[in-house]
């Protein structure tokens, strides 16, 4: 059975890789002319896609590309003394299974896993599915496939020639981010330092096996402001309208806006879709059910998604109208909390009061302060985040004999 996944980031890889252990035939194909290095943000990888990552053998490489960021100084606008706390605990309060990666590091450890397995074509795009699975692309020649799974992000490709415009399924939060990469000119290392204020907030890190840093900029706007996601220009006069003045740091990052070698720039903005198949296609990741970039956690959501839905193809014997269903079924839970949670999520990192940054701060160094016991335990008292992704499982898919490549044993339930 041939199956096309368009997308080769995240949720691409991991659900070609599962796709070929339950002995499936899988035809990647991404847009880009070669795998993205793009100077991606940090990612979180949360205990199911920890343990997912395990049960596909990568979660050692995976470990070793951890940022390595445990330390967090916040400086809150308009106050003389920064705050200062320990970003280990949070991290441990809020999960007891987690890991930070670079998006890019995290892409290219899944695309290594698949590549003997997989056939992957760069430098091309569908133009047109039909309902029978013929597809077009841009460069290749017409080819069939029993089925075809949009993996290809927020903007999705797929999503837009099966189910119409992205307008009809997107929800505006209020706010935007941005992403640089810059030299890492405050000499980070093992750090994030952060500057907050009143419906903007601004922060610098580094990784501890990159010469270089990344800046990330989160800011509120009451309405979605003119500018397409791909008008790079426009994406930059609107930071540095943003954050004119918040502080001499962060002048110093957007200085960097006109020399750096990547950006990144989008709003941050949920789908909302009632169901993510029809036909023969089928999406999965930010492609489906994006509960909003940089705050919803959807990395961990991509890699469940994508497993689930191996999983289900599977079990219902390669029947997509038996599978997608069963999918749906699985994830419908998964992605209504994860919307919840960005929200939440939202609220807190750009905060819309003085009373809101005062806390975000003061928070951070409470829970950094206490034992382990009582941070985790106040952790999960007042975030959603922690309780949803801890409590997130999945049913263990166990690929056919022959295909699996490491114990069947169920690895994601909670140990």
């Amino acid at each position: 059975m041939r199956i096309l996944v368009s997308g080769a980031s995240v949720a691409g890889p991991v659900l070609a890789y599962w796709l070929t252990r339950h002995g499936f035939s899988v035809t990647v194909v991404e847009r880009a002319p070669a795998l993205r290095r793009t100077g991606g943000h940090a990612v979180d990888l949360f205990r199911p896609a920890m343990n997912i990552s395990e049960k596909m053998g990568v979660l050692p490489r995976i470990e070793e590309q951890a940022t390595g960021t445990n330390r967090m100084t916040v400086y809150r606008e308009g106050a003389r003394r920064p705050v200062r706390a320990d970003l280990s605990k949070i991290f441990s309060a809020a999960s007891d299974r987690h890991v930070e990666i670079m998006r890019d590091d995290l892409s290219e450890t899944y695309y290594d896993a698949t590549r003997d397995d997989v056939e992957y074509i760069f430098g091309d795009s569908i133009t047109a599915i039909s309902p029978d699975g013929e597809v077009r692309f841009e460069e290749a020649a017409p080819r069939r496939f029993d089925l075809v799974v949009g993996a290809d992000g927020l903007h999705s490709n797929v999503r837009r020639h099966v189910f119409g415009d992205e307008s009809r399924f997107s929800a505006f939060t209020g706010a935007y981010f941005g992403v640089l990469t810059l030299p890492n000119i405050s000499d980070l290392d093992g750090e994030l330092l952060i500057h907050v204020g009143v419906g903007r907030t601004a922060g610098m890190y580094g990784a501890r096996h990159l010469g270089e840093a990344r800046a990330l900029f989160l800011f509120r706007s009451e309405r979605e402001l003119d500018c397409h996601h791909h008008d790079v220009p426009r994406h930059k006069e609107l930071l540095r309208g943003a954050f004119a003045g918040m502080h001499a740091h962060v002048d110093r990052w957007l200085d960097e806006l006109d020399r750096t070698p990547a950006f990144y720039f989008d709003s941050i903005t949920q789908l909302r879709m009632d169901t993510w198949s029809r036909g023969r296609v089928t999406l999965v990741g930010d492609a489906g059910y994006c509960p909003g970039p940089a705050v919803g956690g959807s990395t961990t959501l991509a890699v469940v998604g994508a497993y689930v839905l191996a999983g289900e193809l599977a079990r219902a014997g390669g029947d997509h109208e038996r599978a997608f269903p069963a999918y749906e079924r699985v994830m419908a839970e998964h992605v209504r909390g994860s919307r919840a949670v960005a929200l939440s999520a939202a609220k807190t990192l750009i905060p819309t009061s003085r009373l809101g940054v005062q806390g975000l701060a003061q928070g951070a160094r409470l829970i950094s302060a206490l034992p382990a016991g009582p941070s985790r335990a106040l952790l999960r008292l007042t975030t959603k985040s922690a309780r949803l992704y801890n409590s997130m499982t999945v049913d263990d898919y166990r690929p056919s004999a022959g295909h699996a490549t490491v114990p069947a044993e169920d690895v994601l339930r909670p140990r």
